[in-house]
């Protein structure tokens, strides 16, 4: 009898493990660190094509919009992959909480960028910055749980009156968002 490779399809048809671990030598984590890094990408370019707008509060309307239309589209199965990372416990590989950490730095990051452009000081982009972050993580996970949009939409609202009114309150501003 001769031993052959099992090759890379396993017996369902899909991937076997060992086409995965060639990939993946780091297993499971490397596998799952690559996989909220891509993630991270891909929701920071939509952040950074978002952040582009003129009016920072259109922006991040949008911003909404498209998580809103995602869980609709979905029917509320959209969910963020790094908040799956962040929550899962992972006493084994704590890199992988790292990563999470570092993708909501890089959307946080991005969003103050936009802010600070349109004067507020360093110090309130940043906060708004995660303040956002944290307004649409949980209201996406509120959408799942509800089946609803409700929640975002309230996020959204409370973030749109918020921004306004900390744009038109910063110094120098004239009567409206813009610079």
């Amino acid at each position: 009898m001769q031993l052959q490779h099992p090759g890379p399809d396993g017996p369902s048809g899909g991937p076997s493990k060992w086409a995965v671990y060639h990939h993946f030598p780091g297993g499971r984590t490397q596998l799952t660190d690559e996989a909220v890094a891509l993630a991270g990408d891909f929701i920071a370019g939509l952040i950074d094509a978002a952040m582009q707008a003129d009016d920072p509060v259109a922006a991040v309307d949008a911003f909404f919009l498209l998580w809103r239309d995602r869980l609709v589209e979905s029917g509320f199965r959209a969910g963020c992959p790094i908040v799956a990372v962040a929550v899962e416990t992972n006493d084994d590989a704590p890199q992988l909480a790292r990563s999470a950490a570092a993708v909501f730095a890089r959307w946080q990051e991005a969003l103050a960028a936009l802010l600070l452009r349109h004067g507020l000081s360093e110090e309130r982009s940043r906060r708004l910055g995660a303040f956002i972050i944290v307004a649409v993580e949980g209201a996406v996970i509120m959408c799942r749980a509800e089946q609803s949009t409700a929640p975002i939409e309230a996020a959204a609202a409370e973030i749109h009156d918020l921004l306004l009114h900390a744009l038109r309150d910063r110094p120098g501003a004239q009567s409206g968002p813009r610079p």
